[in-house]
């Protein structure tokens, strides 16, 4: 199994509930009681912005990225329809 954000939510919803220790965990799902680990801590760490109101930080970032983009595509298109017209 691969190491997509499904199957590190999983091996790490395992190590939180601590049924198994990480070890058996990473055997189990054959990757480093490290790796474990950090998606263990991971998991805690981010599972607070799952019920945080409004959005989250991440699409704040996106947005801020984005404005100025559009921005630029508005200045780009108004030089093409200046240039049109010179034709």
């Amino acid at each position: 199994m691969g190491t997509t954000s499904k199957f590190k939510a999983k091996v790490a919803l395992e190590a939180v509930k601590g049924v198994k220790t990480i070890a058996q965990l990473a055997t189990e799902h054959q990757v480093h009681p490290n790796q474990v680990s950090t998606w263990k801590r991971q998991l805690l760490e981010n599972a607070a912005e799952l019920f945080a109101g409004g959005q989250s930080s991440k699409s704040k970032t996106a947005e801020e990225v984005a404005a100025p983009l559009y921005e630029e595509i508005g200045r780009l298109k108004m030089d093409i329809k200046w240039l049109e017209k010179k034709l």
